[in-house]
Protein backbone atom coordinates (compact mmCIF):
# COMPACT_ATOMS: atom_id res chain seq x y z
CA UNK A 1 0.00 0.00 0.00
CA UNK A 2 1.31 3.59 -1.14
CA UNK A 3 1.67 6.07 2.06
CA UNK A 4 0.55 9.14 0.51
CA UNK A 5 1.69 12.48 2.64
CA UNK A 6 -1.85 12.81 3.73
CA UNK A 7 -2.44 9.87 5.38
CA UNK A 8 0.82 10.27 6.92
CA UNK A 9 0.05 13.74 8.05
CA UNK A 10 -3.28 12.13 9.37
CA UNK A 11 -1.21 9.36 11.31
CA UNK A 12 1.26 11.99 12.78
CA UNK A 13 -1.99 14.64 13.79
CA UNK A 14 -3.49 10.91 15.25
CA UNK A 15 -0.22 11.23 17.35
CA UNK A 16 0.12 14.81 18.38
CA UNK A 17 -0.38 14.67 22.00
CA UNK A 18 2.65 12.10 22.45
CA UNK A 19 4.46 13.87 19.54
CA UNK A 20 5.47 17.41 18.48
CA UNK A 21 4.83 18.64 15.05
CA UNK A 22 8.47 19.37 14.76
CA UNK A 23 9.28 16.05 16.08
CA UNK A 24 7.10 14.21 13.80
CA UNK A 25 9.43 16.13 10.99
CA UNK A 26 12.80 14.56 11.25
CA UNK A 27 13.46 10.78 10.32
CA UNK A 28 15.89 9.66 12.93
CA UNK A 29 12.74 10.51 15.47
CA UNK A 30 10.74 7.04 15.36
CA UNK A 31 9.45 6.88 18.54
CA UNK A 32 6.77 8.51 20.49
CA UNK A 33 8.42 9.89 23.44
CA UNK A 34 8.40 13.48 24.32
CA UNK A 35 11.76 14.47 23.71
CA UNK A 36 13.24 16.97 26.26
CA UNK A 37 13.39 20.73 24.61
CA UNK A 38 16.55 20.77 24.31
CA UNK A 39 17.08 17.50 22.05
CA UNK A 40 13.97 18.60 20.15
CA UNK A 41 15.28 21.63 19.03
CA UNK A 42 18.79 19.86 18.15
CA UNK A 43 16.20 17.55 16.38
CA UNK A 44 14.36 20.65 14.36
CA UNK A 45 17.91 22.12 13.50
CA UNK A 46 19.21 18.71 12.13
CA UNK A 47 16.05 17.40 10.43
CA UNK A 48 17.41 20.19 7.02
CA UNK A 49 20.73 18.36 6.91
CA UNK A 50 20.62 15.00 8.17
CA UNK A 51 19.33 11.71 6.43
CA UNK A 52 18.75 8.39 7.21
CA UNK A 53 18.98 5.02 5.41
CA UNK A 54 15.79 3.05 6.88
CA UNK A 55 17.76 0.21 5.09
CA UNK A 56 20.00 -0.34 7.66
CA UNK A 57 18.95 0.52 11.47
CA UNK A 58 21.34 1.35 14.81
CA UNK A 59 20.77 1.49 18.43
CA UNK A 60 17.48 0.82 19.51
CA UNK A 61 16.19 0.54 16.07
CA UNK A 62 17.00 4.06 15.40
CA UNK A 63 18.02 4.25 11.14
CA UNK A 64 21.52 4.75 10.62
CA UNK A 65 21.53 8.83 10.11
CA UNK A 66 24.43 10.97 7.73
CA UNK A 67 25.62 13.97 7.98
CA UNK A 68 28.03 15.54 4.87
CA UNK A 69 29.32 11.78 4.57
CA UNK A 70 29.90 10.74 8.24
CA UNK A 71 27.71 8.08 9.15
CA UNK A 72 26.40 6.80 12.80
CA UNK A 73 27.23 3.37 12.10
CA UNK A 74 31.03 4.24 11.08
CA UNK A 75 31.54 6.24 14.62
CA UNK A 76 29.06 3.79 16.10
CA UNK A 77 30.91 3.46 19.77
CA UNK A 78 28.62 0.40 20.52
CA UNK A 79 30.41 -1.60 17.76
CA UNK A 80 33.53 -1.34 19.53
CA UNK A 81 34.78 -3.84 22.46
CA UNK A 82 36.29 -0.37 24.21
CA UNK A 83 34.15 1.63 26.80
CA UNK A 84 32.38 4.54 25.43
CA UNK A 85 34.96 7.15 26.73
CA UNK A 86 37.86 5.19 25.29
CA UNK A 87 36.65 5.06 22.27
CA UNK A 88 35.89 9.02 22.50
CA UNK A 89 39.18 9.76 23.19
CA UNK A 90 40.90 7.05 20.67
CA UNK A 91 37.85 7.86 17.58
CA UNK A 92 37.56 11.56 18.41
CA UNK A 93 41.05 12.62 19.05
CA UNK A 94 42.26 15.87 17.75
CA UNK A 95 45.47 16.88 16.00
CA UNK A 96 48.17 18.74 17.66
CA UNK A 97 48.26 22.39 17.24
CA UNK A 98 44.72 21.96 17.83
CA UNK A 99 43.79 24.82 15.83
CA UNK A 100 44.42 22.56 12.49
CA UNK A 101 41.48 20.51 13.23
CA UNK A 102 39.10 20.04 11.23
CA UNK A 103 36.11 21.77 12.74
CA UNK A 104 33.39 20.56 10.12
CA UNK A 105 34.46 16.81 10.39
CA UNK A 106 34.11 16.93 14.57
CA UNK A 107 30.36 18.91 13.82
CA UNK A 108 29.60 16.24 11.18
CA UNK A 109 30.40 13.43 13.71
CA UNK A 110 28.46 15.72 16.51
CA UNK A 111 25.23 15.75 14.10
CA UNK A 112 24.86 12.13 13.56
CA UNK A 113 25.30 11.41 17.41
CA UNK A 114 22.62 14.61 18.00
CA UNK A 115 20.30 12.85 15.72
CA UNK A 116 20.86 8.98 17.19
CA UNK A 117 20.29 10.46 20.76
CA UNK A 118 17.17 12.34 19.55
CA UNK A 119 16.11 8.75 17.85
CA UNK A 120 16.83 6.66 20.88
CA UNK A 121 15.40 9.11 23.18
CA UNK A 122 12.26 8.78 21.13
CA UNK A 123 11.75 5.37 21.86
CA UNK A 124 12.70 5.78 25.61
CA UNK A 125 15.81 3.28 24.56
CA UNK A 126 19.60 3.74 26.94
CA UNK A 127 21.60 6.60 26.40
CA UNK A 128 25.32 5.32 27.19
CA UNK A 129 25.26 7.48 23.83
CA UNK A 130 26.18 10.16 25.87
CA UNK A 131 29.38 10.11 27.09
CA UNK A 132 30.46 10.36 22.98
CA UNK A 133 27.88 12.68 22.60
CA UNK A 134 29.00 15.19 25.19
CA UNK A 135 33.19 14.25 24.36
CA UNK A 136 32.24 15.36 20.69
CA UNK A 137 30.53 18.30 21.97
CA UNK A 138 33.45 19.08 23.83
CA UNK A 139 36.14 18.41 21.00
CA UNK A 140 34.09 20.63 19.41
CA UNK A 141 34.00 23.89 21.89
CA UNK A 142 37.88 23.05 22.30
CA UNK A 143 38.34 23.02 18.32
CA UNK A 144 35.95 27.12 18.24
CA UNK A 145 38.19 27.74 20.61
CA UNK A 146 41.56 27.40 19.39
CA UNK A 147 40.50 28.77 16.44
CA UNK A 148 39.71 31.70 17.83
CA UNK A 149 35.80 31.59 17.89
CA UNK A 150 34.69 30.18 20.97
CA UNK A 151 31.57 29.58 21.79
CA UNK A 152 29.37 32.01 23.88
CA UNK A 153 26.60 29.97 25.15
CA UNK A 154 27.11 28.53 28.52
CA UNK A 155 26.00 25.17 28.09
CA UNK A 156 28.64 25.16 24.66
CA UNK A 157 31.79 26.36 27.02
CA UNK A 158 34.76 23.68 27.65
CA UNK A 159 34.24 23.31 31.56
CA UNK A 160 30.72 22.98 31.40
CA UNK A 161 30.94 20.02 28.99
CA UNK A 162 33.91 18.57 30.39
CA UNK A 163 31.68 18.34 33.83
CA UNK A 164 28.84 16.92 31.54
CA UNK A 165 31.47 14.28 30.10
CA UNK A 166 32.37 13.30 33.60
CA UNK A 167 29.68 13.22 35.33
CA UNK A 168 28.35 10.42 32.44
CA UNK A 169 31.24 8.21 33.50
CA UNK A 170 30.96 7.89 36.06
CA UNK A 171 32.24 3.71 35.72
CA UNK A 172 35.05 4.82 33.70
CA UNK A 173 38.49 4.68 34.83
CA UNK A 174 40.20 7.53 36.35
CA UNK A 175 43.28 7.78 33.67
CA UNK A 176 40.14 8.29 31.43
CA UNK A 177 39.00 10.96 32.60
CA UNK A 178 41.90 12.61 33.84
CA UNK A 179 42.81 12.55 30.09
CA UNK A 180 39.75 14.59 29.32
CA UNK A 181 40.72 16.60 32.12
CA UNK A 182 43.93 17.44 30.71
CA UNK A 183 42.72 18.09 27.20
CA UNK A 184 40.40 20.68 28.86
CA UNK A 185 43.48 22.91 29.44
CA UNK A 186 45.36 21.84 25.84
CA UNK A 187 43.25 24.49 23.69
CA UNK A 188 46.48 25.86 20.92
Amino acid sequence: MFITPFILAAGFAAAAPLVSERQAKACFVIGNEVLPKETADFAAQLQSHVSCDSSKTTLSGVPDVSSGGVTFSSINFADSSQTPLEFALEKFATPSPLRTANLATFERQLDVYLATEAGIRSVGGNLAIKVPKFFLEFQVSRIQTAQGNPPTAAGLQIDHLLEKVLKNAPRESQALRDQVTALAKTLE
